[in-house]
Parts: C-alpha cells; structure tokens; sequence
C-alpha cells in the first residue's frame, strides 16, 4: 500500500486499507506530505479526488492520544458535507481511540451537546451551528485547537460566512 511512504501512523493505515484505498490520488500525494511535515496548505481539486483524506489522514496521524478537547476543527459550507466528512474521518481513525463529532443546524441540539460534553478529538462543524455552541450553549471551547481546516471555502464565502 503506498500509504505507507507517508509516515502514517500505524492505525491510520489501518483505517486506509479499511476503507479500500490502495494508490494516493495526485492531491493526496501533494498534500500528505505537506501537512506531515508541519506545512499549511491551500488546495483544490475536482469532487471525487480524495480532497478530505487528503487532510485527515495526516491531521489523524499527528493526534497522538486522545484528549477530549477538540484539537482539530474542520468547517463545512453545508450539513451534508459535514456530515460526509465526519463519517470520513470516524472511517480513518476507527482503529485509533480519537473520537469524531459533528454540529450542525436543522437538527436539535441534544446529541451535539452529549458529544461535546464526552470530549471530542476532532470537530466537524458548520459555522452557525458552531458559534451556538461556542456562544449561546457555552457547550464548546477552541482553546485547543491546532488543526483548522476550511474545506470548501468558497463555497463558505459565497454563502456569506
């Protein structure tokens, strides 16, 4: 698996041959090494090119235990493209003790809350939903965030956020 020329770490990889993948797609092979070594990055690349494992795999692979305060912070325009990112990100890290979560509007708060209040590694959120929790919940601090990532946006931007 040519994975493996990345310095993943050990349950990241497992978590790629999990999902299926076999060969990095041209944005994961300029990107990975990028982020691995310490480098932000600005990327784009056509839906269906592998943009998401692109950031997470590395991001996961930096994560070294969990801590239960939302290290890495992923924003989507959208509540289906945060919610198709943070199934990503569960896939890739399945095989690592990180946890996941998601906050997005049109749904209630309950689950979001709980999620947050267990601790998260990794937070996938939309904007507005977001500041709600940050803001009005008071259910949510990004004091330890060092992973940003804004996918998408543009797509943010013409929206108005």
């Amino acid at each position: 698996m040519a994975f493996i020329k990345f310095g993943l770490s050990e349950p990241v990889l497992e978590g790629v041959k999990a999902v299926g993948y076999i060969e990095p797609t041209p944005i994961q092979l300029r990107t990975i090494p990028l982020i691995m070594s310490g480098h932000d990055v600005i990327g784009s690349a056509q839906t269906g090119t592998g943009k998401t494992a692109a950031f997470a795999l590395p991001i996961l692979s930096k994560l070294d235990q969990p801590e239960r305060s939302p290290r890495v912070l992923v924003l989507e325009p959208t509540r289906e493209l945060a919610a198709q990112v943070e199934t990503a990100f569960r896939d890739f890290a399945r095989f690592t003790k990180l946890r996941v979560a998601v906050v997005y509007g049109g749904v209630g708060y309950g689950r979001q809350t709980e999620a947050l209040r267990a601790g998260v590694d990794v937070l996938v959120a939309t904007p507005g939903r977001l500041l709600d929790h940050l803001i009005q919940q008071k259910t949510c601090t990004l004091d330890r965030v060092k992973y940003l990532v804004l996918d998408e946006a543009d797509r943010m931007l013409d929206m108005g956020f």
